[in-house]
């Protein structure tokens, strides 16, 4: 079983800053892309950055030049800085990793998510 634990959100005003990053941990073979997702209420969700495991990355139109997505692989951690917040990316931020365990082949796994508010 692989279990994704995000951390970092919280109340942030527009213009400022936020660091998340999701850990994943169990037992994991290898871990390729990884990933931000988010859903604002009313909304779908949505893929806001990924980066492989090679370090390749992408972003959701809407947050390029604001967000950056990197990882630790020694870690088996994503990060993601986001910089100058918009009130529309309030959103519960969801990380997504697809995993190799030792006893399953690769599937795509979930963390329970994370509130960003931005608001003045």
């Amino acid at each position: 079983q692989v279990q994704l634990v995000e951390s970092g959100g919280g109340l942030v005003q527009p213009g400022g800053s936020l660091r998340l990053s999701c850990a994943a941990s169990g037992s994991i073979f290898s871990i390729y892309a990884m990933g931000w997702y988010r859903q604002a209420p009313g909304k779908q969700r949505e893929l806001v950055a990924a980066i492989t495991s090679g370090g390749s990355t992408n972003y959701a139109d809407s947050v390029k030049g604001r967000f950056t997505i990197y990882r630790d692989n020694a870690k088996n951690t994503v990060y993601r800085q986001m910089n100058s917040l918009k009130p529309e990316d309030t959103a519960v931020y969801y990380c997504n990793a697809e995993v190799t365990t030792v006893q399953a082949p690769r599937g795509d796994y979930w963390g329970k998510g994370t509130l960003v508010t931005v608001s003045s």
